[in-house]
């Protein structure tokens, strides 16, 4: 009898989940990700401010899955699907040039229960043009290119001797304040603030501006309204400037123009992020094609109560590239969450299925909602209880620690969070891009002797 074949593709949280929670099943699984790591995206904005090295929050997929025998670990993209046949093509064009041979090195892979997982992508919501300018936060190569901008703003403005020119390098600009664009701010607040006074000698760098900006009317839009003011009561205390009810109209190389009713407001700054969305990552559209599915305006696919795509039950699709209706009518956040409990779910019912069973539907287990926002800062929403301030941040940090994978990272990071806590030093701060930037200041002769004299 043939082993059945499980093949996962994503090693995110929800996957990683089905493929442990396979461990001691008697199937054969194949698990793809075109990165050779699994990543903890929430701790993805200490890389970019310079407080964790990428080492300290990902963790290589074998050496996770060393020990577990019915594994097989590819590295590759996704680039087909033929669900009538049960089979996916394995690309190449992500891999090494050593060994990318174009499209004929691409193989069929078999599968017997397909689950795909890959995640999400940055959603600008149309306007495609800002991403030149306002990158997102989703993978270590975000991170570091954010990290290199953040710091080289910095060094840019030791060069001016303009002042508004000066302004213009200390000015950032976060949009959308979700929990990441609360992270981020409130970290480059906490960096300009904190961290980086003494290292600079012509100019005070708590001189930085960092605001951000909300569509809505307030932040934290998803999380009760009294957790909401107290974010916004706590950013403002390390210094962020925060615009709800505002919208980005466009975003240049130099400026970010803001709409605030029929108000424009130009703000120039030379550093502008996105935090303002998600959209499903593109195998989500290669899926509906080939399954006549469809997607909602942020690209997810509508699944099944059991994770299950309509009319393929040995297709899973799970985490952000899905959307599911919860039990109280609301949609189930996009949230590592949610991406781990349906990876072991649907563990569960691949047992199921092999025994002959019925699968059953996704039940989420709500454990909280919390975001932190920088040094003893955060707010929490657990259960009845909605706190913030110091109790929400040591919560966040116990939590993110227990989640964390690898016991070695998880004694890393607490190390690294002890001696940052105590010294307000971030010692990830590294200038890994091309630097100086373009249209980077120089310093004139006059100025360089006065500075050497």
């Amino acid at each position: 009898m043939t082993t059945h074949r499980v093949v996962i593709v994503g090693g995110g949280f929800a996957g990683l989940s089905v493929a442990r929670g396979l461990r001691r099943c008697p199937v054969e699984i194949t698990l793809i990700d075109r990165q050779n790591y699994h990543l903890f995206q929430p701790l993805l904005y200490q890389v970019a401010t310079g407080g964790l090295s990428p080492a300290n929050i990902a963790t290589p997929l074998r050496s996770i899955l060393k020990r577990q025998r019915n594994t097989t670990v590819l590295l590759g993209e996704v680039c087909g699907l033929e669900p009538n046949r049960k089979v996916i093509q394995l690309g190449s064009n992500r891999e090494p040039p050593a060994f990318s041979t174009g499209q004929a090195s691409r193989q069929e892979i078999a599968y017997d229960t397909l689950v795909v997982a890959t995640g999400a992508r940055h959603h600008y919501f149309g306007n495609h043009q800002f991403e030149q300018h306002a990158p997102g936060l989703k993978s270590i190569q975000d991170a570091t290119a954010i990290r290199t901008r953040i710091l080289a703003a910095f060094e840019a403005a030791e060069r001016c001797d303009s002042a508004d020119e000066r302004a213009r390098w200390l000015t950032f600009v976060v949009v959308g304040a979700g929990p990441t664009g609360l992270e981020l701010a409130g970290t480059i607040a906490e960096l300009a603030r904190q961290t980086l006074p003494d290292e600079f000698r012509r100019y005070d760098t708590a001189a930085a501006k960092v605001l951000l900006v909300e569509g809505q009317s307030r932040v934290l839009p998803n999380y009760p309204s009294k957790l909401s003011d107290s974010a916004t009561t706590q950013l403002e205390r390390i210094g962020v400037t925060v615009q709800t009810s505002t919208i980005v109209q466009r975003i240049e190389s130099e400026q970010v123009v803001l709409q605030q009713g029929d108000q424009l407001q130009p703000v120039h700054s030379q550093c502008v992020f996105w935090a303002a969305g998600v959209k499903a990552s593109p195998l989500a559209e290669q899926i509906a094609l080939a399954c006549d599915a469809e997607v909602d305006r942020a690209g997810r696919l509508a699944i099944e109560p059991d994770c299950s795509l309509a009319n393929f039950p040995q297709l899973f699709v799970l985490g952000d590239m899905s959307t599911l209706t919860a039990a109280d009518g609301s949609q189930l956040p996009g949230t590592a969450a949610v991406a781990s409990q349906q990876g072991k779910h649907v563990a569960r019912q691949i047992r199921r299925q092999l025994q002959g069973n019925p699968t059953k539907p996704f039940v989420y287990r709500d454990l909280g909602q919390m975001a932190t926002i920088g040094r003893s800062s955060a707010v929490c929403h657990l259960g009845k209880l909605q706190f913030g301030g110091y109790p929400a941040w040591l919560t966040w940090l116990f939590l993110h620690l227990i989640l964390l994978v690898g016991h070695e990272n998880r004694i890393l990071v607490s190390l690294q969070w002890f001696w940052n806590y105590w010294t307000r030093n971030r010692s990830a701060r590294l200038i890994t891009e091309p630097f100086p930037p373009a249209n980077t200041p120089t310093i004139d002769s006059s100025s360089a002797s006065t500075i050497s004299s």
